[in-house]
């Protein structure tokens, strides 16, 4: 495990368990949901990276430059591929020091079968936390990519989600959405509901503005960058929600030709990066 601290901040990272952060606190209260002591299950940490998509593909199977694509789907999430091969693999520290550490996974070629590599740079601010997610096409033939961030933070009968967007993807079946609907047909966030309340939300809004969770005193705000266009959030009735910034919407492989899906084409040795803050107020 490494650990940073700076000004009342202390980040834990678990490069081993899919690059994932383990904890994220200030002054000692949990900012991110923390991973339990000694788990190695990825879906336990406090946030991992979505490399090279994010959420979800369809039958595990799409179409690329007349090439059919067939990616390992694990039998939790079957029949869809999910979240790509980052954050189920071992991720080497390539430099750190007392508040920012860089963390790098290189894929080889497999069921996605294009190599890459890809780099999250850690930084503590006098703010918050600040993740720098970046991916380059090592491959000799073009390769499509997303990115996401998968953080998780705790929830309590108080927790207001506030986020504004117009439109979230809905309809469609087993959990791919496939419609552009007005976001009161799944749950409008934007007037700060509490997160107890709502229904159980697994979509992705289409927002590029802050999420801002409030309650118990303080408030936590989740900004990204220009092209993290959409925020999937994740509110299962439980002590956590997720909320994240990815640069596609769900299923983009499937996107219909000129659709802004956000899924795009790296050229042999092309780069796509994104960045996550998170901050808290009072």
């Amino acid at each position: 495990m490494i650990e940073l601290q700076r000004a009342g901040w202390r980040l834990a990272l678990r490069p081993e368990v899919g690059g994932a952060v383990a904890a994220l606190t200030r002054d000692g209260v949990d900012v991110l949901r923390p991973m339990p002591e000694g788990s190695t299950e990825i879906l336990d940490a406090a946030c991992f990276p979505l490399t090279p998509y994010a959420n979800r593909i369809a039958g595990g199977v799409f179409e690329f430059e007349g090439r059919t694509i067939t990616l390992p789907v694990l039998s939790a999430f079957a029949p869809h591929a999910l979240h790509g091969d980052g954050w189920r693999s071992v991720w080497s520290v390539e430099a750190r020091d007392e508040v920012s550490a860089t963390l790098l996974h290189r894929h080889q070629p497999d069921g996605w079968p294009w190599a890459y590599e890809a780099r999250q740079v850690f930084t503590l601010t006098g703010e918050g936390l600040h993740i720098a997610l970046l991916m380059s096409n090592l491959s000799d033939t073009p390769m499509p990519a997303g990115l996401g961030l998968h953080p998780y933070f705790p929830v309590s009968a108080e927790t207001r989600l506030e986020l504004r967007a117009a439109q979230v993807w809905g309809g469609g079946v087993d959990e791919v959405p496939t419609t552009l609907l007005p976001v009161a047909q799944i749950h409008d966030w934007s007037g700060g509901p509490r997160v107890a309340e709502a229904p159980f939300v697994d979509h992705a809004y289409v927002a590029s503005g802050p999420a801002i969770l409030s309650g118990d005193g303080r408030t936590t705000t989740v900004t990204a960058s220009a092209n993290a266009g959409w925020r999937h959030v994740y509110a299962p009735g439980a002590d956590f929600c997720c909320i994240e910034p990815v640069t596609h919407r769900p299923d983009a492989a499937h996107a219909p030709e000129g659709e802004a899906s956000g899924w795009i084409v790296l050229a042999p040795g092309g780069s796509l990066s994104m960045w996550m803050d998170v901050s808290i107020q009072g």
